[in-house]
């Protein structure tokens, strides 16, 4: 062993004790007993290592499990001040402190970066009024619009109970019976289904919020939009596929080496602006999330500039630790009437609260730069002096507190409490993707549109396969017939039935009878 320079930590026990050997192991040793021995449970050493090795994981994310991360810093470039009071957007000029996280949906922390899969884009800005998280994703629009149905569409997209493995069948069954969902298909099989790189990918926040001004109650709509500079750039499907096998961390390296290298992504934050007149004549329901807001009706209006510039020290305390929610607002930003949003903004954090511990905003990457909540206060692995002797209730005569001008402007609602699921109308939820099949027409996408979509379509069971047909002729004639072409050439020579698990054929056998 080479020698030890005077500045080298000393290496100590959890509890700080200083130890000789990191290595050793004490055990009871006979004289004629060769490499053998017994340990004792006097060895602190041995049961802290064995003890604390099993524990080093958290459960990983249900959804989103697999990241690249970042900081970086967020530039305010516009004057948005007569419309908005929101912190991070107060002057041209302004940063504030920033971190990201690019994820993966579907697949666990081991699977392959190009898989052909939505993109969660997910910011923490560290404001002087709080932390304000934007939880969003790379394609604009989303599979489903009714909350209870969240749990259901992740199921479908992962792992079959019985046999553990993705099943194209329960995937296509969903969604031809989900048919909403009709547009977000079109934009993951299309061209833009797999980026080139983690730095090439927009972010959309899907939802519509209310940005505006606390102090006199006034808001606008908005829908956000992060345009990365270096612009869009993809992936064929055979790209993907190769390098899934030969660089399953593709896209993760990729951001590491380019921040280590000096060649920080960036993105620009736009807004699209509705005075909240329009929404109530506008020709889409603005807080459903399977539609956009066309940009020839509502343009994209920049408002600042996102670079990140720092890699992690620690994936695991800076970006696996770190909890993102849409519930996170600061003054001037506020939810609109989506409630896939309200069920998002209880999920996530609940979600973070079983995965990382009741406290977990104390932790560095997501404790903000000032908080007094003395109300939500002990819990496990509390360690920020849990507010010492300060009331524990609120409106005490022992220590008063100074209180914010409040939120954007609520809404006023007039109407009755009833269960409601949305239904599927042909001519509106299809006009969209009609009109994105139309754009790839134009452009040539459609050829690989087809292509992608009728090779994942073409590992479900063949029923399944008839109705996806069918589905896919609702919204255009010829991508139905189109679909059912490429599924007859893939078809012929085989039988694809056996592609789909026993648990799916079990199913749809028990269904006919």
């Amino acid at each position: 062993m080479g020698s030890v320079s005077e500045d080298a930590p000393v290496y100590t026990l959890a509890e700080g004790r200083p130890v000789q050997d990191p290595t050793s192991a004490v055990v009871l040793r006979g004289p004629k007993v060769r490499g053998g021995g017994l340990a004792l449970l006097e060895d602190t050493q041995l049961l802290e290592t064995l003890a604390h090795f099993p524990r080093e994981r958290i459960p990983e994310r249900v959804v989103h499990a697999k990241a690249a991360g970042a900081w970086g810093e967020f530039e305010c470039t516009a004057d948005v001040s007569s419309w908005c009071s929101v912190n991070f957007l107060s002057k041209p000029g302004k940063k504030t402190e920033a971190l990201a996280r690019l994820s993966t949906v579907a697949g666990e922390r081991g699977s392959s970066d190009t898989l052909r899969d939505i993109r969660g884009f997910a910011l923490k800005l560290k404001t002087d009024e709080g932390n304000w998280d934007f939880v969003g994703n790379d394609l604009p629009v989303f599979f489903i619009r009714d909350p209870t149905k969240f749990p259901s569409l992740n199921r479908s997209h992962k792992r079959h109970p019985q046999t553990g493995v993705a099943d194209s069948s329960m995937f296509w069954d969903f969604h031809n019976n989900h048919q909403e969902g009709a547009h977000c298909l079109m934009q993951l099989f299309g061209s833009r289904g797999v980026p080139a790189s983690l730095r090439n990918v927009n972010g959309f926040g899907n939802h519509t919020f209310k940005f505006g001004k606390p102090e006199d109650g006034t808001f606008k709509y908005v829908k956000i939009h992060f345009k990365p500079d270096d612009g869009i750039k993809t992936l064929t499907q055979e790209d993907a596929v190769r390098l899934a096998g030969e660089e399953p961390d593709y896209h993760i390296k990729d951001m590491f080496n380019s921040i280590e290298a000096g060649n920080y992504p960036s993105w620009t934050m736009c807004l699209q602006i509705m005075d909240p007149k329009d929404a109530e004549s506008y020709r889409w329901n603005i807080f459903d999330i399977t539609q956009v807001w066309p940009h020839s009706d509502y343009p994209l209006v920049p408002v600042g500039r996102l670079t990140l510039n720092r890699n992690p020290q620690n994936h695991f305390q800076e970006v696996e630790q770190a909890a993102f929610s849409p519930s996170n607002m600061i003054p001037g930003i506020g939810p609109s009437a989506d409630t896939m949003l309200h069920a998002r903004m209880f999920s996530y954090p609940d979600a973070a609260r079983y995965r990382v511990g009741t406290n977990y905003q104390q932790l560095p990457p997501n404790a903000p730069k000032y908080a007094y909540s003395p109300y939500q206060r002990d819990g496990p692995m509390r360690f920020d002096g849990n507010y010492g002797s300060d009331p524990d209730y609120v409106r005490s005569s022992f220590r008063t507190v100074k209180t914010s001008a409040g939120d954007v402007a609520h809404d006023e609602w007039v109407g009755r409490v009833h269960a409601y699921s949305s239904s599927v109308d042909n001519e509106k939820d299809f006009a969209q993707p009609r009109n994105l099949w139309a754009m790839y027409k134009k452009s040539g996408e459609d050829k690989d549109f087809i292509h992608n979509l009728s090779g994942h379509v073409a590992k479900a069971l063949r029923e399944v396969q008839e109705k996806t047909i069918e589905m896919w002729g609702g919204v255009d004639k010829e991508i139905g017939e189109r679909l059912k072409k490429a599924l007859d050439e893939t078809h012929k020579g085989k039988e694809a039935d056996h592609c789909s698990t026993p648990g799916t054929q079990k199913a749809l056998a028990t269904n006919r009878k």
